[in-house]
C-alpha cells in the first residue's frame, strides 16, 4: 500500500506519495510464496497507511488487510507476519480479531498517535480524539492481552502549551509503549501547518527530552518483565562475540543469544536471562 487519504496537517505524504493504492493480492501472495522458497520466515506489510489496505482480490471484490492477512496465514512455510505502519481510525473489529486470532500476526503493533491532546490533534488534522485512541487500545489489548505497542509523538507543534503537553504524558503514562519514536516539529513546506508559528525551540527541546525520559522509562520496565519468560527468536545474524546469535522476538524485542547452534532463519524457543533497555539476552531451549 502506498499513499495516504488523511491529510494530517504536518505531512508531505498526501502532496508526494499521492492517493493511497493497494497492490492486489494475488500479487502479494505470489511474492510471499516466493519469499518463502528463498528461506523467508517473515514478512512485513508495509504502507504509509497500511490498514487502510483495500487491494483487489481474485474475484473482484476488494480485500481489507484483515482478509489479506488470513490470506497470507494459509501459506505454507510462513511463520511470521508483521504490518505498519497504521491510523487509529483504520484499526477495525476485524482486524482487532487478527491479532487476537491469527497465530502467525506477531503481538506487536506500532500505532501512532502523535499527540495527547485534543486540541494538538484537532489542528494536527488527525480526525480522532485521545479517547478514541485509548478505546482503540483497549479494544486491542482485550484481544491480545500480551500486545507490545509502538508509537508517534511530534511535540512542540505550533499552538502546543505546556498543559497539552502534559496531556501527551499523561496518554504516554496510560498506554505504556514498549517503543516509541518522539520528534521535535519541524514545518514541512506546503503543508497547512507550516504558516503556523513555532512554539519557543528552548521549550519544544525541553518537552521532547521529558518525553523521552517517560518513555525510556517503560520501555525499560518492559524489557526487565521480560527476564524469565520463554520468547520465540527469529535469528537474523551472528553477534558480535563467538558463537552469539542475534534475532527478534515474537514482540519485536533484539534478542543476542550466547552458545546458540543455530543458522540464520532458525526460529528456536530462548529463555530471557537479562535485560537492557534496547535489548534481551537469552539462552537456547531447544
Amino acid at each position: 500500500q502506498e499513499g495516504c487519504d488523511k491529510f494530517c496537517a504536518f505531512c508531505v505524504v498526501p502532496y508526494t506519495r499521492g492517493a493511497e493504492v493497494s497492490r492486489p493480492v494475488t500479487r502479494i501472495l505470489d511474492e510471499a510464496r516466493n519469499l518463502v522458497e528463498r528461506g523467508v520466515r517473515e514478512i512485513t506489510l508495509l504502507g504509509q497507511n497500511v490498514n487502510a489496505y483495500h487491494g483487489a482480490g481474485p474475484k473482484g471484490t476488494d480485500y481489507t488487510l484483515a482478509q489479506l492477512i488470513w490470506e497470507l496465514d494459509k501459506v505454507d512455510g510462513l511463520e511470521r507476519i508483521r504490518f505498519t505502519t497504521s491510523h487509529p481510525n483504520d484499526m477495525t473489529d476485524e482486524l482487532i480479531e487478527a491479532h487476537g486470532n491469527c497465530a502467525k500476526l506477531m503481538p506487536y503493533l506500532h500505532l501512532p498517535v502523535q499527540s495527547g491532546s485534543d486540541h494538538i490533534l484537532k489542528r494536527m488534522n488527525r480526525s480522532h480524539t485521545a479517547e478514541s485512541y485509548l478505546r482503540v487500545i483497549e479494544r486491542i489489548r482485550a484481544a491480545r492481552p500480551d500486545i507490545v505497542l509502538s508509537g508517534d509523538f511530534i511535540v512542540g507543534f505550533p499552538e502546543e502549551t505546556e498543559a497539552h503537553f502534559q496531556e501527551t504524558l499523561d496518554l504516554v503514562e496510560q498506554v505504556k509503549y514498549g517503543y516509541a519514536y518522539s520528534f521535535k516539529y519541524s514545518t514541512r513546506p506546503g503543508t497547512p501547518a507550516a504558516e503556523r508559528a513555532l512554539v519557543d525551540a528552548a521549550e519544544a527541546d525541553d518537552r521532547l527530552q521529558r518525553l523521552q525520559a517517560l518513555i525510556t522509562k517503560h520501555q525499560r520496565e518492559i524489557q526487565d518483565c521480560m527476564i524469565g519468560r520463554e520468547v520465540s527468536v527469529l535469528f537474523e545474524k551472528p553477534g558480535r562475540d563467538e558463537g552469539q546469535m542475534v534475532g527478534k522476538s515474537e514482540y519485536l524485542h533484539a534478542v543476542h543469544v550466547a552458545n546458540a547452534n543455530a543458522q540464520v532463519g532458525d526460529i528456536a524457543k530462548v529463555r530471557i536471562v537479562d535485560a537492557g533497555t534496547n535489548s534481551l539476552k537469552g539462552e537456547l531451549l531447544s
